[in-house]
């Protein structure tokens, strides 16, 4: 029986809410056994940009990240984010270790092709290096991945984070049980944006097409659908999104992912 990984991604509000981001962390350091951590932190990013007079621009949930916003996002996600949740872990007895892709060549990536938009220095992942991932797991390190990749040519890229955990996620399935969380601010995938009871308990591949054409699914929940498809299409076991108490409190409202 192969060993379990849970891995988690953190995004949406929760990352600006300084209360809800030191109780999520706290949750995570409770999870017995291995984890991994992946954050975004697209908000913070825009915050920075709308204060520079940067104002990034989005596409169907994507950022087009130019020059200028990549020596923002980078700043926010591998500095700033990244270093104050790895203290934050500390702090709560979990012996984290923050990385960005280009650490131990963990995640290597290409400048995204530009066929009818041209997203800028947004990097699409070519490989994840689980033997250095796998070290540290066996070293009792939890990884904590921001959304910054590299393409081993020198050139940081934009990752989208849902990405990075599917793509982790996926790497980790020769060697291990994998699980993987997204977390954000809402209970799970909602049929009405303003209603918490409206939760989707299951999305499968047949329904998951019905709800984009409904446009009950757009904007940021698109890429995260398709990540989730992606990674269990590629071994992971289980995908379940959610708010932030899913990952300690199992009976919480929650969308479960299935083929």
């Amino acid at each position: 029986m192969k060993p379990l990984v849970n891995i988690v991604k953190i995004g949406g509000n929760i990352i600006n809410d300084k209360e809800a981001l030191s109780a999520f962390l706290l949750d995570f350091a409770t999870i017995k056994g291995l984890k991994i951590l992946v954050h975004g932190g697209g908000k913070k990013a825009t915050e920075l940009a709308n204060k520079l007079q940067l104002k990034p621009k989005m596409i169907d949930g994507r950022r087009i990240t130019d020059v200028a916003n990549l020596e923002i996002v980078t700043m926010v996600y591998a500095g700033l984010l990244n270093k104050n949740i790895v203290a934050q872990l500390q702090h709560n007895n979990c012996n984290a270790f923050g990385l960005s892709g280009a650490d131990g060549n963990a995640i290597k990536a290409h400048k995204r092709t530009v066929i009818n938009i041209d997203y800028g220095f947004a990097g699409d992942v070519d490989l994840v290096s689980s033997s250095t991932i796998i070290m540290m797991l066996k070293n009792n390190l939890s990884p904590v991945f921001c959304a910054i990749t590299h393409d081993k040519k020198g050139q940081l890229l934009n990752t989208n984070a849902d990405t990075i955990a599917a793509e982790v996620a996926a790497a980790l399935t020769d060697d291990y049980e994998v699980v993987l969380y997204y977390c954000f601010e809402k209970s799970g995938v909602l049929k009405d944006v303003n209603d918490e009871n409206s939760v989707i308990e299951n999305i499968n591949t047949a329904s998951y097409k019905h709800l984009r054409n409904e446009k009950i699914i757009r904007e940021g929940m698109l890429p995260k659908l398709e990540n989730c498809f992606y990674a269990l299409q590629n071994g992971v076991s289980k995908i379940i999104i959610g708010n932030a108490e899913v990952i300690t409190k199992n009976n919480r409202k929650h969308t479960t992912i299935i083929l």
